[in-house]
């Protein structure tokens, strides 16, 4: 417990993360007498939730990303480091840096999760994931790469191969990634090529369960399938990708195996929790669940560490309903800003009750016109779905700014049907890209890379 004797020094709150939980937690703060550090290896908050937006061209990783120290400026108590932290001292309450150790009287760990590919790493290479920046990115410069490298493509079947996306994980990332994808294709690009007919390009989104979306009520799940078929989007659920390979997605559908060629293959499937998830449970002795998230007690603390905290995805939070809380941001504000609160009332002598989490409900976009809103009392879809997650979306950007330009942007978009940020970037663009015997394009060994694309 927070010992509630006044101390000549404050008490110091270091916060490791600053995802949707450390940074709800350090705002919450800034107005209590404590001393707080949070800590990142990035200098900035990025909003998660519209990453896929930076991925297919709509929006540029600046208009979703806030500098921390900039959010955070007002907050006169707290300081914010860049850096990364590699280990905990429970006992001396601690936690280490690469170049430097911090003393903490609270401790609140929010590093969330990764990408899992179910034991398959190397798939990682064909099959990237959406969790950064950098995977925004390099999603981003693939799918573009697709549809330059199939203009120049004089083999149909090859053509075809580059014009076959395939998204794994029929959750809300596979969901707006598919229907983002299809817009691009079927819209967006249409007029743009002279070799190729964009509308030509196969859209695949591949799911283990029996429907998309899981979480959601089953008739929003079948309206979600509805909308992405009329998109042009091709949905297989009871689909197992059973291997990721040399362009080729090998799937298994009860009895029946199949092999689908496609040069862009995106992964949406499953997340296991960041590495400090492992140092937590060898320091503390704290219990992990099968994707490596920490086992918390009722308050977020760490069993037998009632200063240590867990918040946001990192943590498996299982004492509402006996099932663990879903990994979405509203789930992560909450927790950050209840162990701000009761770090507050430790230090004045009182406790709170036990964390509860408040589910305002559950949204994705399908595509233009269309979203599914699960409120609990109502759930609907359609146009007034589609304005309400917007809307709510604007309403969670840190900064006016993000929201501003957010704004705009979607309006413009919405009109115009255009997209601004279609940059391909990398050393290996098309800008350097040859042709070998067998047709592939590669790129010339005098590049900076010589790696087939």
């Amino acid at each position: 417990m927070v010992n509630a004797v006044e101390n000549q020094s404050p008490h110091r709150v270091v916060i490791i993360g600053g995802g949707f939980g450390g940074l709800y937690a350090a705002k919450s703060l800034g107005s209590v007498p404590v001393e707080v550090t949070l800590i990142d290896k990035r200098n900035f908050h990025l909003f998660q939730p519209l990453l896929y937006q930076v991925a297919t061209g709509t929006l540029s990783p600046a208009d979703i990303s806030s500098p921390l120290r900039s959010v955070l400026n007002r907050n006169k108590n707290t300081k914010v480091l860049m850096g990364e932290v590699v280990d905990i001292d429970p006992e001396q309450r601690k936690i280490v840096l690469h170049n430097q150790a911090l003393e903490y009287d609270s401790l609140v760990v929010a590093t969330g999760v990764k990408h899992s590919y179910f034991g398959k790493d190397e798939w990682s290479e064909f099959a990237p994931g959406l969790k950064t920046v950098e995977d925004a990115l390099e999603m981003r410069r693939r799918i573009f790469v697709a549809f330059e490298a199939a203009e120049k493509e004089t083999d149909p079947e090859k053509r075809q191969a580059w014009l076959t996306f395939v998204i794994v994980g029929g959750g809300p990332t596979g969901v707006e990634l598919a229907g983002a994808i299809a817009e691009l294709a079927y819209s967006t690009l249409k007029k743009d090529f002279r070799n190729i007919d964009t509308a030509e390009a196969k859209i695949l989104l591949l799911e283990g369960m029996d429907r998309l979306l899981p979480p959601y009520a089953p008739e929003l799940s079948a309206k979600a399938a509805k909308s992405l078929q009329r998109l042009g989007v091709t949905v297989q659920t009871k689909t197992l990708v059973t291997n990721i390979a040399d362009d080729i997605v090998t799937t298994k559908q009860g009895d029946e195996v199949a092999q689908i060629p496609a040069k862009t293959i995106l992964w949406a499937a499953g997340v296991k929790a960041s590495p400090m998830g492992e140092t937590l449970a060898k320091r503390t002795g704290a219990q992990l669940d099968r994707a490596g998230r920490v086992i918390v007690e009722p308050d977020l603390s760490i069993p037998g560490h009632p200063n240590i905290f867990v918040v946001g995805d990192l943590a498996n939070f299982s004492h509402q309903n006996g099932k663990p809380l879903p990994g979405v941001a509203p789930v992560a504000m909450q927790e950050g800003q209840y162990v701000a609160a009761l770090i507050k009332q430790r230090l004045q002598g009182k406790t709170l009750p036990p964390f509860n989490y408040f589910d305002r409900g559950s949204l994705a976009v399908i595509g233009r016109n269309a979203a599914v809103v699960d409120f609990g009392f109502v759930k609907f879809s359609g146009f007034l779905a589609w304005l309400t997650w917007v809307f709510v979306h604007i309403y969670f950007l840190i900064e006016f700014d993000n929201k501003l330009v957010v704004l705009l942007q979607w309006g413009w978009n919405y009109w115009t049907r255009k997209r601004g940020a279609r940059l391909i970037t990398g050393e290996d663009s098309l800008l350097t890209v040859g042709v070998d015997k067998q047709g592939d394009f590669y790129e010339p060994a005098n590049s900076n890379s010589a790696v087939k694309v």
